[in-house]
């Protein structure tokens, strides 16, 4: 919820970032040498570029570039070296990512910057600026560490480089993951101006045969904010959504909602791998012929291959006329092309009730599908790996392994100025608290509700082979979408109402249904989920809400899984010494 609607109020920080990359304190190429293009509306839609691995070792480098496009919305990108922005990493179970990440920002830093770590972790640089970025795997099931997936501490501010070494395990479910900045209190920002790519783990037609051979298209979906926003907040209505999205950079603005163009064969089967990289946009799609939703054949959720942890090493199809896919969430299914007697065919998402304090999604459309017999405009297949592919990561979990059970909540509050003293104050009197709109939290119940700072202490701690069950409640009025790093999560129940064995799937995000108003006393709406840490990485790391600007305003925290052998771990947390003050926000998690 907030003060004013999203449309005219981004956030003061995100305010604030457009007023400095548009004063040139951050990097702005000159006309003609963009280093973010982005394709016209109406363009047809193509894969993003690819790079795979070789003998084991995916080897690239990214530069990290920030300008300003012509409606006065700051973009931002990762580019290779060969001017190829965001492209699919394609790795192999087992192999080895090694990623150079450049921050490519000139100009000094602000005289005011919030320190995030101690000397005895710092990874990266000491201090956060408006400027710095890092890079998060989502979903995948690696390290931690620093040089690892390690986002509490990894800070690459203008003019540094940072070595990434990512080891994908030999039993990683073959799928869709995402990569995208993840510096907290500036990330919704960064991915909203489109700082994240897709990441595949090959070998998925080993273990669902039915996509073996099919064209395979990459499709991301991501937001930003209104190319055409209403001039004033009384023209905001349930028709007006909160952003504008863009398929593979190809943009869908508001209000005419212009779509790109796909290009099938008539009757064609093809495999679509869709990655909702949006900051804040939830997707909910539907392939439309002449206005008849079609059959979409579900193969896999999260890099999960569905069915694929029941020990048959073999994944099944469900099959759906829409597929949701919450903020941060991954899709892939088979689509058969329309006749020549379609007349409209059309990837659309549609309505989404995120509650009375939500965002308001529209419905619109995402592409125009059309016939073509030009063979260049259509992808290549997807074929079987040569390696062995088991992907059974999450396989043979049942409830005599489980350690404990926990119930954590998600809440809002009101961002007036007392309660960001409170906030303040209950988060340890120097650290930061939300500086507007509402305040947001994930509690573990039972503790005091404080928004995240980087230097916290865990709220939960658990040991490297542990299986625990959490029911995961939301007390706010709108949706939250619950997501964690470094593991992933099976679905037991929804609302109380058990998910029947055959039919429970492992996610790493997950949404939950908002509170009625008037209704702060429960039953409130929950998930219940089974965390697998049997091979997680010992290390600390975050859970929070997905929707980003949430997240930057303070609804994440930190959990600690010590080694198998430790009884005892002693452990260092960063600090916060000097809390930034930009005009009248900080650095922290401003909304």
């Amino acid at each position: 919820m907030r003060e004013l609607p999203k449309s005219i109020c981004t956030g003061i920080l995100g305010l604030l970032l457009v007023a400095i990359a548009s004063s040139g304190a951050l990097a702005r190429v000159p006309t003609g040498n963009d280093p973010c293009p982005r394709p016209a509306q109406g363009s047809v839609i193509t894969n993003p570029p690819d790079i795979y691995s070789e003998n084991g070792v995916l080897k690239v480098r990214f530069d990290y570039y920030t300008t300003v496009d012509q409606w006065g919305r700051t973009l931002f990108c990762y580019v290779t070296a060969d001017k190829m922005e965001a492209p699919t990493l394609h790795l192999m179970p087992g192999d080895t990512l090694d990623l150079t990440l450049t921050n490519k920002e000139q100009g000094s830093p602000p005289p005011n910057v919030e320190t995030v770590a101690g000397k005895a972790n710092v990874c990266g640089a000491f201090d956060m600026t408006p400027q710095s970025v890092n890079l998060h795997f989502h979903g995948m099931n690696v390290t931690p560490h620093c040089h690892g997936d390690n986002v509490i501490t990894t800070l690459v501010n203008p003019g540094q480089s940072f070595h990434y070494t990512i080891r994908v395990p030999k039993d990683e479910p073959p799928g869709m993951y995402w990569y995208h900045a993840h510096v907290h209190g500036i990330a919704n920002g960064a991915v909203q101006g489109g700082a994240s790519g897709a990441l595949e783990v090959e070998g998925i037609a080993n273990l669902q045969h039915a996509v073996e051979g099919l064209p395979q298209r990459f499709l991301v979906v991501r937001d930003e904010p209104l190319q055409n926003p209403p001039n004033s907040q009384n023209e905001q209505s349930d028709t007006v959504p909160y952003w504008d999205i863009s398929l593979n950079y190809v943009p869908i603005p508001y209000p005419k909602y212009p779509p790109g163009v796909i290009k099938v064969k008539a009757g064609g089967r093809e495999f679509w791998r869709v990655v909702n990289a949006c900051a804040d946009t939830q997707m909910d799609l539907q392939v439309l012929y002449d206005g008849k939703p079609q059959p979409l054949q579900v193969v896999a959720f999260d890099g999960v291959p569905t069915g694929s942890q029941d020990g048959t090493h073999e994944g099944t199809i469900i099959t759906q006329n829409d597929v949701f896919i919450p903020v941060a969430g991954r899709a892939e299914f088979i689509v058969k092309g329309p006749s020549s007697r379609v007349k409209t065919a059309l990837l659309m998402t549609r309505h989404i009730d995120t509650g009375p304090g939500g965002d308001i999604d529209t419905t619109r459309p995402l592409a125009k599908i059309a016939l073509t017999n030009d063979a260049r405009s259509i992808p290549l297949p997807v074929l079987p790996v040569a390696a062995s592919v088991s992907g059974d990561r999450f396989s043979g979990v049942d409830d005599s392994m489980v350690t404990a059970h926990r119930t954590v909540y998600f809440s809002e509050q009101v961002g007036t100025e007392k309660n960001r003293q409170q906030g303040r104050i209950a988060a340890g009197g120097n650290k930061i608290a939300p500086g507007g709109g509402n305040v947001f939290y994930i509690t573990v119940l039972g503790q005091t509700r404080v928004p995240y700072y980087p230097g916290e202490p865990p709220a939960i701690t658990t040991r490297q082979g542990a299986v625990e069950d959490w029911i995961i409640q939301n007390r706010a009025h709108e949706v939250h979408e619950f997501h964690i790093h470094q593991v992933h999560f099976q679905v037991l129940a929804v609302d109380g109402v058990p998910v029947p064995p055959e039919r429970r799937q492992w996610y790493d995000t997950y949404q939950v249904d908002y509170a009625p108003l008037n209704d702060d006393y429960g039953p409130f709406p929950s998930i219940k989920i089974r965390l697998d840490f049997r091979g997680a990485t010992p290390g600390e790391f975050v859970y929070h809400c997905h929707i980003l600007d949430h997240e930057d305003n303070g609804m994440m925290a930190n959990i600690l899984v010590l080694p198998r052998e430790a009884r005892h771990a002693s452990v260092t947390h960063p600090v916060r010494t000097k809390l930034t003050k930009l005009g009248t926000a900080g650095i922290g998690p401003h909304a």
